[in-house]
């Protein structure tokens, strides 16, 4: 088990790394082909069908680049199809929140304050709450309100909204958050997978069997790939929100998220607009500011556990075995000594406002439950604490660490 945790730590990092790396690419493509659409310029030369031109330079070389609205009249010999990003970027979250989120469930997915949740129920809500907002939105986009976007992505935003609450109500601030980014994520690739390439491939498919394409599925498919590009920012947000409690541990993350997804919009409306061509809409900078102005207030709201309700709130069997095991004591004596100037409720680190990642480290009932972050932030490496903040934290200091994890730990070899 003590092997396993490390090895595991480095599944994690592996598995983080190949999300981070596709969602890049993913994003990129999403931002340029966009951007790029927008500023498609008419030109006389134009081959027939050709809705547009736009010359390009980059890397030392220039490119020139035509867009049919529909299709060309012959299929291309070569045809370049963007969408394993977004497959592979879907793939690797999904792999990723259930290596951090439902195998470490007991310490970042459930939160018995907020609803008392067997570890298999929190998990059947995590896997829910993925997956239905794809079925409510497309079923949106299918309905005749699909016909007027304003008012549908309004709509969106109301179960956006309910969903960021009510994923509030039961999960830890931080799973809560980047579930309602998984939540939009879901809706972002199923609209490739389900919508996107389909329509495109029947385009392919009447040009290979000499048909003249329906327009319909090309526009259907740039709607689609629009509401795509106006979810990115706030998707990118949550992603990251667990690096940071000043998003997810206080008592207004639910709005704080909401609020996001507003930003994000009016972000994308500035640029989408300057890339069309049809001016500089800095009104939405503007209001995006005072959002964010917003969004810093209701973050100074705190929702950690008072010390009492920590040591009033049970450990489970799990934790239980590291309160219980030998060198214990020593250990949580060190913790406190090293730690707990940074990682205490009111953290009296200059500078320090709140515990890094919103991980607190004062009781004997908050050691075990961060048991294996201690021992692979302090027992097996020099991660903390940071140098200028060691106190006690010598070599036999991480010995003492690292052999009371293993001790813990040694009845589920």
């Amino acid at each position: 088990m003590y092997d396993f945790a490390v090895m595991w730590e480095w599944v994690g990092f592996a598995v983080r790394w190949l999300h981070v790396i596709t969602a890049i690419a993913w994003i990129g493509s999403s931002f340029y082909f966009i951007a790029l659409d927008l500023g498609l310029r008419k030109a006389p030369h134009l081959p027939r069908g050709a809705h547009g031109e736009e010359w390009q330079v980059h890397g030392g070389g220039f490119y020139h680049i035509q867009k049919y609205l529909v299709a060309p009249e012959q299929m291309p010999d070569h045809l370049t199809w963007f969408k394993w990003e977004s497959y592979a970027t879907w793939l690797s979250g999904a792999a990723l929140l259930m290596i951090i989120y439902w195998v470490g469930g007991e310490l970042y997915l459930l939160d018995p304050t907020r609803a008392e949740l067997s570890l298999w129920q929190g998990i059947a809500i995590s896997a829910a709450s993925i997956g239905i907002g794809w079925l409510l939105y497309d079923q949106l986009c299918k309905s005749k309100l699909g016909d007027y976007p304003t008012a549908m992505m309004l709509v969106l935003f109301v179960i956006i909204v309910a969903m960021s609450w009510g994923l509030n109500q039961v999960f830890t601030g931080r799973a809560a958050l980047l579930h309602l980014g998984a939540f939009t994520a879901t809706i972002m690739t199923a609209n490739v997978f389900f919508i996107i390439m389909p329509n495109q491939h029947i385009v392919v498919n009447d040009l290979k069997e000499g048909r003249t394409p329906d327009p319909k599925y090309g526009k259907i498919a740039k709607l689609r790939s629009t509401h795509n590009n106006y979810l990115t920012l706030p998707v990118i947000f949550l992603m990251l929100s667990n690096h940071y409690p000043l998003a997810f541990a206080t008592d207004f993350a639910w709005i704080i998220a909401s609020l996001v997804f507003l930003m994000g919009v009016l972000i994308r409306h500035f640029f989408n607009t300057m890339h069309a061509r049809q001016g500089h809409p800095h009104w939405t900078l503007a209001a995006s500011l005072i959002l964010f102005v917003i969004i810093a207030w209701l973050s100074t709201a705190p929702m950690l556990d008072t010390w009492e309700e920590a040591e009033a709130r049970a450990l489970t069997p799990h934790e239980q075995q590291f309160a219980d095991a030998e060198g214990f004591r020593n250990a949580y004596d060190i913790v406190l000594g090293n730690c707990a100037m940074c990682h205490a409720r009111e953290p009296v680190w200059q500078g320090i406002l709140w515990p890094p990642k919103g991980v607190v480290l004062e009781t004997e009932a908050d050691v075990a439950r961060h048991a294996q972050q201690v021992f692979l932030q302090a027992g097996v490496t020099h991660a903390m604490p940071p140098p200028n903040a060691i106190a006690t934290m010598d070599d036999e200091s991480r010995a003492a660490l690292a052999a009371w994890y293993r001790n813990a730990t040694a009845g589920d070899r």
